[in-house]
């Protein structure tokens, strides 16, 4: 099973970043738990960040071509603009499931919304960087 894991914007920034929104843990802290459970499971995982989001449709679209199995995505602030971003996801018949760290619920009423969640197989939210670990579970089903 080959699984990738997308963050968008900002995401490079765990650990620094409003760290009473997001914790302590860097997106590296984060890679290197989920490539443990991968391993432990026998999933080959890939990881990709980008702050722009036509690198992230590109990305996307890559996988496709490379037949990933499911893509983990915490879009960042690109879940509340990017309908290029839901509408790559839609296109590439490969289920999606969407992250996000904080519960976007209960912050800024604009980032109660997800354009793109309407795109995914399913949302995660609040639940921390665990998110991550959840949506990967979910494609052991």
């Amino acid at each position: 099973m080959k699984i990738c894991v997308i963050n968008g914007p900002s995401l490079n920034f765990l650990g620094i970043r409003e760290p009473h929104i997001y914790g302590h843990e860097t997106l590296a802290d984060v890679e290197n738990n989920l490539q443990a459970f991968a391993d432990k499971n026998n999933i080959e995982i890939s990881f990709f960040q980008s702050n722009c989001e036509g690198a992230i449709i590109d990305h996307f679209q890559q996988c496709y071509h490379d037949k990933v199995d499911g893509i983990i995505i915490n879009p960042g602030a690109y879940s509340h603009t990017s309908y290029a971003i839901a509408d790559a996801i839609k296109s590439i018949s490969i289920d999606v499931v969407e992250v996000h760290i904080s519960n976007i619920y209960t912050r800024e009423s604009f980032r109660s919304h997800s354009v793109t969640a309407s795109s995914a197989k399913g949302v995660i939210t609040g639940l921390g960087t665990k998110g991550y670990e959840l949506a990967l579970q979910y494609f052991l089903k």
